[in-house]
């Protein structure tokens, strides 16, 4: 009875399993705020510090559960199995495992910027960012196709940096978006008027 009740009761190391699981789960939800890096970046001694917690925390884990077997802290396996879980999850979500196939990439260098358009056969677009100092975001929308015209019904960017309308130039390998006072696309390649079709 005496050792029912040790083994239920809750140890410093498994507050630490927890607060560093946690901590790490949270640290890799930031991908979708502008990217693990950047955070990393922002709060370093915090998420290093979490990183470090985490590491000691999974080897106690591991080291417990060699020596003790199913006797180990059932607490510290559940913190560490979700993060695992998490991480899974994580990798499966931006696989393309569960996505349309995609029929056209086209991509866009500025100084601090690189855009990649990902265009899918089920009519969805994903932009996805890369910047500065390890920013990254994607952005969602949808589009069709009307003879040599891309026409984005939801737009996937949150300003005016794309229009809603690019016209494809298959023999020069571009996506173009700029138009002249007329109205018509401007087919010269110039720096930042088209993206590159990979």
């Amino acid at each position: 009875m005496v050792t029912e009740k040790k083994q239920n009761k809750i140890t410093g190391y498994d507050i630490v399993a927890i607060i560093s699981s946690i901590g790490l789960i949270g640290w890799i939800i930031t991908d979708f705020f502008g990217g693990m890096i950047l955070w990393f970046l922002s709060y370093g001694v915090i998420v290093a510090f979490i990183i470090l917690l985490y590491v000691f925390s999974f080897f106690n884990t591991l080291i417990s559960l060699i020596r003790n077997g199913k006797g180990a802290s059932k607490v510290k396996l559940v913190a560490h199995g979700t993060v695992l879980l998490v991480i899974l999850g994580f990798n499966l979500y931006h696989s393309e495992l569960f996505k349309s196939k995609s029929i056209m990439i086209a991509s866009l260098k500025d100084d601090l910027f690189y855009y990649r358009l990902i265009f899918r056969e089920n009519g969805n677009v994903e932009n996805q960012i890369n910047g500065f100092f390890g920013f990254s975001e994607t952005y969602h929308g949808k589009y069709k196709i009307e003879k040599d015209l891309i026409i984005f019904s939801e737009k996937p960017y949150d300003n005016d940096f794309i229009p809603d309308t690019l016209l494809i130039d298959k023999s020069q390998n571009a996506l173009f978006m700029e138009k002249d006072s007329n109205g018509d696309f401007r087919t010269e390649k110039n720096w930042l008027n088209h993206f590159e079709i990979e």
